[in-house]
């Protein structure tokens, strides 16, 4: 992956929502979003208390602190490092007992009525490794299928911990690993170090049941995964995410303690680069170029395709280069709209037809250049019979368009719209852009009934923690004639 000049990383924080920036040369290259109401707790580990065995199901439930006991089958609690012979004689009454404090790692969210699902094999992330505490094998994900980086990231990570004075300890070689450095593994190393260190500490002191380690939320996930050595420095807007950050980074991410910046700028933070409005084109179908073409981004539940168009007719004379010219440019803008977007599985581009090899070279490889700088794992796999470009990237998380929006009933599932929590959170973002503009005593929001019904009901409790950050009254009114997208803040 290549690294390009001015990197940046841009955190906005609410209670309610999290939303991450990649900046690359002055552009937003990649947004996260993830919102507290939905987060899970797969990977938290809980110093937790047998209440039940049962013998009949081969498993207990364990109390680790939720609203409903959770459950673990007898393989989970079985060392790994046992014969199949002793795994299938032991029982769970012999595994476990009442009343036994256990540590324990969330591998399933309840669900309806069915408690979490748990493991004693516990499991550490970072951002190419994965850090087992039980064993001492190096293993290697299978999705990285080329048998020369298996053996040098194998012995790459070998070498590494030859070098580790610590305790020997499992580790897993993930598969965004794929070419990484000897320098990228052994600061992973340190980090996982350092975090099993300070997990085991607070499991000596805590108390039954409680968590000791909690999966990092979106904003600490951003440093431990995306501050790369090419990042000059990371702002966050909320004075508090930064003091965490602070002492994330100082415990466990030194080397870029002295790149974080708090933001306490008027203006809002995504603001800054046009974010809010890359954002919002993102979720459109059409993308112009500057060139007067555009390029149709068209999400199904098979592929993504991606249609070129030079937009006008320019005559015969300079068809040939006016192509070529919008093939370029379109080549460089899907690039970076895959990455925002967050498009992945097959891909398939559809760009004009060009007469000349040449040009098909060179915006061929134009579009590979653009994907070098992606996280994700990005596979060019040629041109078809038809001409279209066919490639694949590695989904990694949900794309922009499943996050903010959903499936719009009144076009009869033809498009999406965004969903009203989403709506939502942009009138609070307005509402505080207004109250630091503006003096006025009450706002009145104007919106579909869904969006004050959501406003209303679900976000009543952050509409109170709003009216009383600003001090101002906030108050509803339902506009029949509204789209569910659409709405208004009027200063009273």
């Amino acid at each position: 992956m290549a690294t390009s000049i001015g990197e940046e990383i841009l955190i906005n924080f609410t209670p309610m929502e999290t939303r991450v920036a990649i900046i690359e040369n002055g552009m937003p290259q990649e947004i996260y979003v993830e919102r507290s109401a939905r987060r899970g707790i797969v990977g938290n580990i809980y110093k937790g208390k047998v209440v039940r065995v049962l013998p009949g199901m081969q498993a207990a439930f364990v109390e680790i602190g939720l609203e409903r006991a959770a459950f673990i089958h007898v393989e989970d609690v079985l060392p790994q490092n046992i014969s199949a012979e002793e795994k299938s004689s032991t029982t769970i009454a012999q595994a476990l007992r009442e009343g036994q404090s256990l540590i324990v790692q969330v591998t399933k969210d309840p669900i309806g009525t069915k408690g979490a699902r748990l493991t004693t094999h516990l499991s550490i992330p970072s951002r190419y490794l994965v850090y087992m505490s039980e064993n001492t094998h190096i293993g290697v994900s299978q999705r990285i299928e080329d048998v020369e980086e298996r053996d040098r990231l194998r012995a790459l990570l070998q070498s590494c911990l030859d070098e580790d004075e610590g305790p020997q300890a499992g580790y897993i070689l993930r598969t965004v690993a794929e070419g990484a450095s000897d320098a990228e593994l052994i600061a992973d190393v340190k980090f996982l170090r350092r975090l099993w260190k300070a997990i085991e500490r607070k499991i000596q002191t805590a108390t039954v049941p409680s968590i000791v380690y909690e999966d990092l939320p979106l904003n600490m996930r951003a440093l431990r995964d995306m501050a790369h050595s090419g990042i000059e420095r990371i702002r966050i807007d909320s004075r508090e995410t930064f003091q965490k950050a602070q002492e994330f980074t100082e415990a466990l991410v030194p080397e870029i303690f002295d790149r974080l910046e708090y933001y306490p700028g008027e203006r809002p933070i995504f603001d800054l680069y046009n974010v809010e409005d890359e954002m919002q084109k993102a979720l459109g179908r059409k993308v112009e170029l500057k060139s007067g073409g555009y390029l149709i981004f068209d999400q199904t539940e098979a592929m993504t395709t991606v249609d070129v168009n030079t937009g006008a007719f320019v005559g015969h004379r300079n068809l040939e280069e006016t192509i070529f010219k919008t093939n370029l440019e379109a080549a460089t803008a899907i690039g970076r709209q895959l990455r925002l977007r967050n498009l992945g599985g097959i891909i398939i581009i559809d760009f004009i037809d060009m007469e000349l090899e040449e040009h098909r070279r060179q915006v061929h490889r134009t579009l590979e250049r653009m994907l070098e700088r992606d996280h994700a794992k990005c596979k060019v796999t040629g041109v078809s019979e038809l001409g279209l470009v066919e490639m694949t990237r590695k989904r990694t998380r949900e794309s922009l368009e499943h996050i903010l929006c959903e499936v719009c009933n009144q076009c009869q599932a033809r498009g999406s719209i965004k969903t009203p929590e989403t709506i939502c959170y942009e009138i609070f973002r307005e509402i505080l852009r207004q109250h630091r503009a503006y003096d006025t005593e009450t706002y009145m929001v104007l919106a579909s009934e869904r969006v004050v019904e959501y406003l209303t009901d679900d976000a009543s409790d952050h509409v109170a923690e709003l009216e009383a950050f600003i001090n101002k009254t906030i108050r509803f009114q339902v506009e029949p004639m509204y789209n569910p997208e659409q709405y208004d803040v009027v200063l009273r």
